[in-house]
């Protein structure tokens, strides 16, 4: 029995830490998908401003004309740094959620195993029923 109550205290002590290691994962997962909105912005943002800037037509010479195709060149490399970011922060949320999904499956195992060996306990706890014995004689008596 002594044993059995230690085996859950290990078993509950060992749910805390998994509890804590969820909470890290979802914290970083959280973490990602801001930084992946972020990104997403700024590659949207830079984008529109490309189009923007593109559809202008009202250069008066040669030089302001060359001023706004180097700005647009720089936003069009802005644009595609922004995107190639967007695609490795997606990635790294995609993992952070995997990682996030493990943490919570392991986390709930380990609860169901404590609360298995809980109620195994509290069974070995109660008392055998004495009124189950066969009585001897008939039912007259």
């Amino acid at each position: 029995m002594k044993q059995e109550r230690q085996r859950l205290v290990r078993l509950r002590r060992l749910e805390k830490i998994r509890a804590i290691a969820r909470q890290t994962a979802a914290v970083e997962a959280a973490q990602a998908e801001s930084t992946l909105s972020k990104l997403r912005d700024v590659s949207e943002r830079t984008h529109r401003m490309t189009q923007d800037y593109g559809s202008r037509r009202g250069m008066n010479d040669a030089a302001a004309l060359h001023q706004v195709g180097r700005f647009l060149d720089g936003l069009r490399a802005i644009h595609r740094t922004a995107e190639g970011d967007a695609s490795r922060a997606r990635s790294i949320a995609d993992a952070k959620q995997k990682i996030l999904a493990e943490a919570e499956r392991r986390r709930a195992a380990i609860e169901d195993r404590a609360d298995r060996q809980e109620r195994a306990i509290a069974r070995a706890a109660e008392m055998p029923s004495l009124s189950g014995r066969k009585r001897s004689g008939t039912g007259l008596e």
